[in-house]
């Protein structure tokens, strides 16, 4: 079995640019660390903390220092403060440099592949988003401001944080890239449409700044569309010049904690310019909340339970549900700044979420390998 599993391999220089595509194999049975935080970094570790000491920072510097919310307020890109925006790239671009973009040709060959993308897009593209649409006016039927903010979260599919999840939780890395690749593509491609579908057609939004699909479609090209298009070069460049040991054993893990130093950024200067605004609304911050607490356990679990009954091994059951709870709140955050500005209401829903979602997903993973482990199920 051994032998023949390592004859459909291929050759050794193929394995090592696509060793751990989605099959049930004998290598995906070793088993993981016993702590999932053996594998994290100091940031990543207690990022949930790192995101209430951002949030609480900029709430004191917005309500006792003066004119710190105008200075954040400086210069604009595509209706996004200077500061604000360099957060945002700086945010995005570190993750996307770890995608394999080399490989997706010999991936994309598998007929299985094509049923797990089918399944991931059918699940992240409109099941996801319409749920969340539905939970959105379920919890937030008198407040369209915060309601149009979470329809934002949800039509943004995870690109960055789900391969942190995955990897803890012992998920497919090469999958996961995979799906976000994929989904970075889509979102460039569906999330101007169906932004203004569910907010103004669907929602039929009354607020008093539009939705126009112009500025929704500049913000993703953006702050999606240049670290993409910046990452590809990058790891194309640099892999040729320097060599792919190099790039992935010192350049992406130099790189690496930049995304969430540029994540806590954003926070605390959203919340420095929103000081005044969250202390006299933490009853909606505490809304917002709740809905994205029910999103992320019924995407999970529905996922999860899904691909269990399917046939899926552990490792693909994992990845397809971080990748459905998980959403890309960097360009929620964007394009409700670019639109409707950083001290609104849209703006402050959308950066709840991160709040909510990094620790309800780091719980998750422990969710996740605990039935594994009661369930016996194989890799």
């Amino acid at each position: 079995m051994e032998a023949e599993a390592e004859n459909q391999r291929g050759t050794p220089d193929q394995m090592q640019d696509v060793e751990k595509l989605p099959h049930d194999t004998p290598a995906a049975e070793r088993e993981g660390p016993t702590s999932i935080f053996k594998g994290l970094g100091v940031l990543d570790r207690f990022l949930a903390l790192w995101i209430f000491l951002a949030m609480a920072i900029g709430i004191i510097l917005g309500n006792f220092v003066d004119n710190v919310g105008p200075a954040l307020q400086k210069g604009a890109l595509v209706g996004v403060s200077l500061p604000i925006a360099i957060g945002l790239l700086v945010m995005m671009y570190p993750i996307l440099c770890k995608v394999r973009y080399e490989t997706l040709h010999q991936v994309f060959k598998t007929r299985e592949i094509w049923i797990q993308m089918g399944f991931s897009i059918f699940i992240n593209w409109i099941i996801a988003p319409l749920l969340m649409l539905a939970l959105a006016w379920a919890f937030l039927p008198d407040e369209p401001e915060l309601r149009e903010g979470l329809i934002l979260v949800g039509l943004a599919r995870c690109i960055a944080m789900v391969l942190i999840w995955t990897g803890l939780a012992g998920g497919d890395n090469e999958y996961c890239a995979i799906l976000v690749a994929v989904n970075s593509l889509l979102q460039m491609v569906l999330f101007a449409p169906l932004a203004l579908l569910f907010i103004k057609i669907i929602s039929h939004s009354e607020s008093t700044i539009p939705l126009s699909y112009p500025v929704v479609a500049k913000s993703v090209a953006v702050f999606l569309g240049i670290p993409l298009g910046a990452a590809i070069v990058t790891r194309f460049t640099l892999r040729k010049i320097t060599g792919p040991a190099w790039y992935d054993n010192v350049f992406v893990k130099w790189l690496s904690p930049w995304s969430l130093i540029g994540l806590l950024f954003i926070i605390l200067a959203l919340f420095a310019s929103q000081g005044k605004q969250v202390v006299h609304q933490i009853v909606s911050v505490v809304r917002v909340a709740a809905p994205l607490l029910v999103y992320f356990i019924i995407v999970f679990f529905s996922t999860l339970y899904i691909t269990y009954r399917l046939g899926f091994g552990y490792r693909l059951s994992t990845t397809q549900s971080f990748t459905a709870a998980s959403n890309n709140f960097e360009l929620a955050i964007a394009v409700a700044i670019a639109t409707y500005g950083a001290d609104s209401s849209q703006a402050l829903a959308s950066t709840v979420g991160p709040l909510i979602e990094v620790p309800v997903l780091l719980g998750l993973v422990y969710v996740a390998k605990f039935v594994a482990k009661r369930t016996n199920w194989k890799p």
